[in-house]
């Protein structure tokens, strides 16, 4: 089969191929353990593109070994321009497990618009320098899709495996604007999303880079106030609801389903 790899695509493969673990199985697949891992590990989770990132209507094919179409990239940046420019800041926003294959969203897509990280201000050294994505020149421009494929069932990996799969192409590993904005937070929350859990007064966007995507969402009104309800975790085990009044966190609860119908009591409630 002909192909049109660039050399930089060839040197990740290399790069990846070193990085990856050998201990991959033939035989062993993903686990919803390890789909539950990569989702809090790498969804919501910024990088910086390595190289660059085409907006596309399809997802962007990218090997498992770290080889892709570099020219191929290239070319189809002429058609709706990049998505990510060397040294842009993406943000995962969606993650999507199929049999042979792991598909990202990068900054919501190939129509995604702008995001919470756009009008967040830090406040130093400057209060009104805004982070990164705020105009400030190293935002990218749009957003795509990247198909990661392993030609076979998708192995049991974990979020620190599949970052290091990304590796040429997105780079976890800097001091990103995640990082950043985290650190401007109060000390309880801080923790909190350090340690992946949700605490009252966190928002939305808090709560993703907290735990990630919840499996499902409840939304009902009580004495005409409109609540919503995020759900993560299945039975057997661990259940979280998280509840937002508008869009604050008010509640936390946690209980245990399927194991005899014990439960915990209410967390406590943060600033």
């Amino acid at each position: 089969m002909r192909t049109r790899t660039c050399a930089v695509a060839l040197a990740g493969a290399t790069l990846a191929a070193a990085l990856v673990p050998a201990a991959w199985g033939e035989s062993k697949t993903l686990t919803d353990a390890d789909r539950i891992d990569i989702l809090r590990g790498i969804e919501a989770e910024f990088g910086k593109a390595k190289v660059l990132l085409p907006r596309s209507k399809k997802p962007l094919p990218y090997h498992s070994n770290g080889a892709w179409d570099a020219r191929q990239w290239v070319e189809m940046s002429g058609d709706l321009g990049p998505a990510a420019r060397v040294g842009d800041l993406v943000q995962i926003t969606k993650i999507t497990f199929e049999s042979d294959r792991i598909i990202l969203q990068l900054n919501h897509g190939v129509k995604g618009g702008s995001h919470w990280y756009d009008h967040v201000q830090m406040g130093m050294p400057d209060p009104t320098m805004p982070m990164p994505g705020a105009g400030g020149g190293t935002s990218a421009p749009g957003g795509t899709s990247l198909v990661v494929l392993f030609h076979d069932k998708v192995p049991s990996i974990q979020s620190a495996d599949l970052k290091k799969i990304l590796a040429p192409v997105i780079d976890f590993d800097q001091h990103s604007a995640t990082q950043d904005y985290v650190s401007t937070l109060p000390p309880a929350m801080k923790t909190a999303i350090q340690e992946k859990r949700a605490i009252t007064g966190m928002d939305r966007d808090q709560v993703l880079l907290a735990m990630g995507r919840p499996r499902t969402k409840d939304r009902q009104t009580k004495d005409g106030v409109d609540f919503e309800d995020w759900v993560y975790g299945a039975p057997p085990g661990k259940i979280t609801f998280v509840t937002f009044q508008g869009s604050k966190v008010v509640k936390v609860k946690e209980e245990y389903a399927g194991l005899g119908g014990s439960t915990v009591p209410d967390l406590e409630p943060h600033d």
